[in-house]
């Protein structure tokens, strides 16, 4: 038995690792599957700059857009290809062999992202690209280091550069208590947003990528209440059985 749990925990240990970031400092983040705008501009950047490569193949667009308050009409008008149905499953178009000769591994589906690497991973992971010529596509990542992924968000974001190399990021100066190293933006190289508004972005795109991992969630919530109200009730109504069962019991 004790050999069993052993072999448990160590089996977990690749997973827990994954989901830590490989030591780099996540940013904590909550998301709100409630609130609509947030889904819709979240599922517009992914559908616009993830989804030429990643599917999410466990959702259907149909449930997306009444999910997230999109029109059908305007969903297959902007978030669809000009070949998908309203009813069919999110798959992506490029071919899982070609795109393994091109990134050294197929793109994942992302459907269950969240759920497998956590939502702070995933925030992380979109906002620490920074450059790295010795790399492929001339990019790396903080959180998944030798990422054989280009940087699709460049645009948005800019060049990042890394200014630790292989300092702690979160070392700071003991007279400011700032950070003495990090990333940040080439000032040369600007990306169509700032700072402020690409880390909105990248919000909106983890919650869409959130809310496709468990789409039940609000629902799961809601009934959730319920069913507490009536273990409550139960309990009362047990309560006073018992003391009217027993009253007569000496």
């Amino acid at each position: 038995m004790k050999k069993a749990i052993i072999t448990f925990v160590l089996s977990l240990m690749p997973m827990l690792a994954l989901a830590a970031g490989g030591g780099y400092p996540l940013d904590a983040i909550e998301t709100d599957h409630s609130d609509k705008a947030s889904l819709q501009r979240g599922a517009k950047q992914f559908m616009a700059y993830c989804a030429g490569c990643h599917a999410t193949q466990f959702q259907r667009f149909e449930r997306v857009a009444d999910d997230i308050g999109v029109p059908h009409d305007l969903m297959k008008e902007n978030l669809m290809s000009t070949d998908s149905k309203i009813g069919d499953l999110m798959f992506h178009n490029m071919d899982g062999k070609e795109a393994k000769v091109w990134f050294g591994a197929t793109p994942p589906d992302l459907t269950m992202v969240t759920r497998v690497r956590g939502e702070a991973w995933l925030y992380t992971y979109l906002r620490t690209f920074y450059e790295d010529k010795k790399r492929p596509w001339g990019v790396n990542n903080k959180v998944f280091p030798d990422v054989g992924m280009p940087h699709v968000l460049m645009e948005l974001q800019g060049v990042q550069i890394d200014s630790c190399g292989d300092m702690d990021p979160t070392t700071v100066d003991p007279l400011t208590g700032e950070k003495v190293c990090g990333l940040s933006v080439d000032p040369k190289r600007k990306g169509s947003m700032d700072p402020t508004h690409f880390d909105r972005a990248m919000y909106d795109m983890t919650n869409f990528l959130s809310y496709s991992a468990e789409p039940m969630k609000l629902e799961r919530q809601s009934l959730g209440i319920y069913v507490l109200l009536f273990i409550v009730l139960l309990f009362i109504v047990t309560l006073l059985l018992k003391r009217e069962y027993w009253k007569d019991v000496h």
